[in-house]
């Protein structure tokens, strides 16, 4: 597969997040948002759905408000 560089505006603690990981980490988070997107691409439903999904999925498996408020604000 080749590789195509973009450029995603982010806010500056998420892009600090991500220029301050390890580079195994960093592709880890590359090849999260690549399936991400691809599944976005694949679905014929709206991004609202597939997030309202997404969070149900994420409840269903223990996922809460506070633990997702501390996983948010890790550093």
């Amino acid at each position: 597969m080749s590789l195509a560089k973009i450029t995603i505006p982010l806010d500056a603690d998420t892009a600090r997040i991500f220029t301050d990981a390890p580079a195994d980490e960093q592709k880890k988070m590359r090849l999260l948002l690549s399936f991400w997107l691809r599944e976005f691409a694949a679905s014929p439903s709206p991004l609202n759905v597939l997030m309202d999904d997404l969070s149900a999925k994420a409840q269903a498996r223990g996922l809460t408000p506070e633990i997702l408020e501390t996983l948010l604000n890790a550093e």
